[in-house]
């Protein structure tokens, strides 16, 4: 079978995009009911999500860290 890349099945990447979710769900709301700091509350979430992504993908648990040779194991 051929090899196929592994586009973001990790903890970094699941992290991150649930952080950078809730963060955007924030900033809608800041939207919907005009509130500045709420918006810039989220938008500092998206970043804290972004950051939190790289930091566990820098620590090894991203899937660049990943051993494709055996099957997938909870660390």
């Amino acid at each position: 079978m051929d090899e196929h890349e592994d586009h973001g099945h990790s903890v970094a990447a699941w992290t991150a995009v649930a952080i950078i979710i809730v963060a955007s769900t924030i900033m809608s709301l800041a939207v919907v009911f005009p509130n500045l700091w709420l918006f810039v509350g989220g938008a500092v979430l998206a970043v804290v999500g972004a950051v939190a992504g790289k930091v566990l993908s820098m620590a090894g648990y991203g899937a660049a860290g990943r051993d494709h040779t055996e099957a997938p194991s909870i660390r």
